[in-house]
């Protein structure tokens, strides 16, 4: 089966929205995908992404995002957005910039687009 564009951006938005909602059992992960954090893997399978974004105390910090820019390269949906923390000291916070790339096959036999892996750069900057 072939997706949209369309499609495979929605299964990038829904590991997005889980980031602060810290729901994740709607974002399509394919079994085997796993996560690279700045060079070092941080999520080992699909299940193991699902339940860090639900309850992982790295994830419980996340207030929101921004709205993702997101671009296509074959089989990479690339999103570069922000992550908002909740943690405020006299008005400020750490943020950060994320650049992540999710590999969405265009053409999966599964019946719905998966994400089969995520590589995430992140640099932190100071917010209001």
């Amino acid at each position: 089966m072939t997706f949209s564009d369309a499609e495979r951006i929605a299964a990038a938005q829904a590991y997005i929205d889980a980031l602060s909602t810290h729901r994740a059992d709607a974002v399509p992960f394919a079994p085997e995908c796993i996560r690279i954090e700045i060079g070092v893997k941080t999520g080992r399978s699909g299940d193991h992404l699902r339940r860090s974004l639900n309850s992982g105390p790295q994830f419980k910090l996340i207030e929101g995002t921004t709205p993702p820019e997101y671009s296509i390269d074959g089989d990479n949906v690339r999103a570069k957005f922000d992550v908002l923390t909740k943690p405020r000291l006299f008005g400020r916070r750490v943020c950060t910039h994320v650049d992540e790339t999710f590999v969405i096959p265009a053409d999966d036999p599964s019946g719905s687009p998966k994400i089969q892996h995520i590589n995430a750069k992140l640099v932190p900057f100071v917010g209001r």
